[in-house]
């Protein structure tokens, strides 16, 4: 049986699961963002918290002007562009998305945690389901409902900021051998779109393993092509304790990797993002035919599990 009980957070409404494993805690007014996840038997705190009041600008400002902290979600865009086809032609898509810098609204039912949000710019709702299928498991089922009389093109990515500890190791199904560059700080990788090895992208480079916070590298990049199995793992070999990501690899077919080894703002974190669709630009991503769509007045449902050991 969870429990979910309700508290403040820095003032904010706040709303924590705990299964007697594990437990999460989300702000509603902050994007349903999650601000811990706590390994109760270890007493691992996953998330990564920058130090900063939490909280942002509002609506439309630059994510790095917020506090950055815990696990956001990205919807429907990434990074800001402009949506390229009509009925929304020219419509400005924010940075990181609508949803991370709206207030969701926010109930327990007896199966878990719901949080909703109406699109601003754009028309669309945006649902999310926190549960514990087991104590060392939550779930998230997520759904997307149109509101248009036109299909609605979008990108979808979970933005969990874990806390890094140099060594960690990031494991991905068999197969994964190549990835896309979306950012790199100094072009350590190279450009917007250059390919790479996985995991050896380059002499002395092996983006499976955690680097220590050097003050230079970041890194944003997805594997090429559509996954078969939906699943990441972030371990940790010096402690035995690991967080895996499972996912439906038909509705969310792709995989990213954010790695800040104190290259962007001077912070040190690493985030597994399982995501619909590729490289960050969702006018690109359409234009490639790697955007989700949701057709007029229909759901589009998907679902991410995170166990920790």
């Amino acid at each position: 049986m969870t429990n979910w009980t309700r508290s403040e957070i820095e003032g904010r409404e706040a709303w924590t699961g705990d299964s007697g494993l594990l437990s999460v805690t989300v702000v509603p007014e902050l994007g349903a963002k999650a601000v811990s996840l706590l390994n109760r038997r270890t007493g691992r705190e996953w998330l990564w918290r920058s130090g900063k009041p939490l909280g942002g600008k509002g609506f439309g400002t630059p994510f790095g002007e917020s506090d950055e902290s815990g696990w956001d979600e990205m919807f429907p865009g990434i990074n800001a562009c402009a949506y390229p086809e009509a009925p929304w032609q020219g419509e400005a898509v924010p940075d990181h998305g609508e949803v991370w810098s709206l207030p969701w609204q926010a109930e327990t039912d007896a199966d878990g945690l719901i949080c909703a949000v109406e699109g601003k710019r754009f028309p669309y709702a945006l649902e999310k389901r926190y549960s514990f299928p087991a104590p060392d498991t939550v779930r998230i089922d997520y759904a997307v409902t149109s509101r248009a009389d036109a299909p609605f093109s979008f990108l979808w990515a979970a933005h969990p900021l874990m806390r890094a500890s140099a060594g960690m190791r990031l494991r991905v199904p068999d197969g994964l051998d190549a990835v896309e560059v979306s950012y790199s700080a100094g072009a350590r990788l190279g450009a917007f779109g250059d390919v790479r090895p996985w995991p050896e992208a380059a002499p002395g480079v092996d983006l499976s393993v955690v680097e220590p916070d050097a003050g230079r590298h970041a890194e944003k990049y997805y594997f090429t092509g559509k996954l078969k199995e939906g699943w990441a793992e972030l371990d940790d070999p010096r402690t035995g304790e690991a967080a895996t990501f499972r996912f439906p690899a038909e509705r969310v077919p792709y995989l990213a990797v954010w790695a800040n080894y104190g290259g962007y703002g001077g912070h040190y974190h690493v985030a597994v993002e399982p995501a619909t669709g590729r490289m960050d630009d969702l006018a690109r991503a359409m234009n490639r035919g790697e955007a989700a769509t949701v057709a007029p007045g229909e759901r589009y449902a998907w679902h991410l599990e995170l166990s920790v050991r």
